[in-house]
């Protein structure tokens, strides 16, 4: 058998390390302010990658994706449970659907086109960091505008804003700049809201 060679490891990160990014996109040197315990969790993962990698020259690298969507996501996720409640009220449906804070601002992209980009950070000659996004925020209240246009409804007439679905500590704002990857990777994202959202209904409509 052919001797392997040594391994390559990607570790999965996330925006949520940044916390709230405000007006300022973040990128690979923004600092950290971690906001749940998953994004303490996720931070955590990606101070012991770099001790790791620094320590013993691990090729041990980090991709930080924002918020990434495809049909494969469960309902219990905002983004699928708005496609799949617009849909059954195209349909006829008398429900309601109930969300807490639409003026949420986020970086949506197309995971398939993420996937592309963890492929690509470990073709590289040295390990490394990136930020992975599309550069695009919109608020949660665009991405349900836009999704029951789809279905030829009018938001207003359908969703409720329910204060129990608010989160304490909630990220107002998630913001990217990923022009590092653009540089060192050649990469950048294909599909932005507008064509995660159309590609979601579509496959919903299948």
């Amino acid at each position: 058998m052919p001797e392997k060679g040594p391994i390559r490891f990607y570790n999965a990160g996330s925006s949520e390390c940044f916390g709230d990014t405000g007006e300022v996109a973040a990128d690979e040197l923004t600092p950290f302010q971690p906001r749940s315990p998953y994004a303490v969790a996720k931070a955590s993962a990606h101070w012991l990658l770099r001790n790791y990698r620094e320590s013993y020259g691990l090729f041990a690298c980090m991709g930080i994706l924002f918020n990434h969507e495809s049909p494969l996501r469960p309902e219990r996720f905002v983004t699928k449970k708005i496609v799949c409640a617009a849909k059954r009220i195209s349909q006829g449906s008398s429900e309601t659907l109930e969300l807490g804070n639409i003026n949420i601002r986020r970086d949506w992209g197309w995971s398939p086109d993420y996937v592309d980009a963890m492929w690509r950070i470990l073709q590289q000659e040295q390990p490394d960091d990136f930020v992975i996004a599309t550069g695009r925020t919109e608020s949660l209240e665009y991405f349900v505008s836009r999704t029951f246009a789809f279905w030829g409804l009018n938001w207003r007439d359908h969703v409720q804003i329910e204060q129990k679905l608010f989160r304490p500590s909630d990220i107002r704002t998630s913001s990217a700049n990923p022009d590092k990857a653009r540089r060192h990777l050649g990469w950048s994202s294909q599909t932005d809201v507008d064509g995660v959202i159309r590609k979601m209904c579509e496959a919903a409509r299948e």
